[in-house]
């Protein structure tokens, strides 16, 4: 438990679960371009089936680990708060939007692992 007394505590933590946030949006992002780059292998060069493939469940791993950082974040995050004074905390200032942010970047992008798998088969 934080004995600092100070919201400066939270804002820290906030901004930690914050900088979670942009890393879990840029592996989710590098991982579909990635997955899209297969298909222009496939459609450049219809012969290499093996790079396509290889770069599809690449694509899908970056994806996959973008949501499990973010999930991992918002637990992490939800954790902390667990651990700070009511005095940390400002009147009316509501600390679980950044949790239920990054909930969302990873459901939507478990999400978009089952569409890009459905389409791929």
């Amino acid at each position: 438990m934080s004995d600092l007394k100070d919201p400066r505590v939270l804002f820290a933590a906030e901004r930690t679960l914050l900088a979670w946030n942009r890393t879990s949006l840029a592996l989710i992002a590098f991982g579909f371009m990635v997955e899209r780059a297969g298909l222009l292998v496939r459609v450049l060069e219809p012969e290499k089936t093996t790079d396509s493939q290889l770069t599809f469940w690449l694509g899908l791993a970056f994806i996959l680990l973008g949501a499990i950082s973010s999930i991992c974040s918002a637990w992490q995050y939800s954790t902390v708060l667990k651990t700070l004074n009511p005095q940390e905390f400002l009147p009316r200032y509501s600390a679980r939007w950044g949790m239920v942010v990054n909930t969302m970047v990873a459901v939507l992008g478990i999400a978009l692992i089952i569409v890009l798998y459905r389409e791929h088969v």
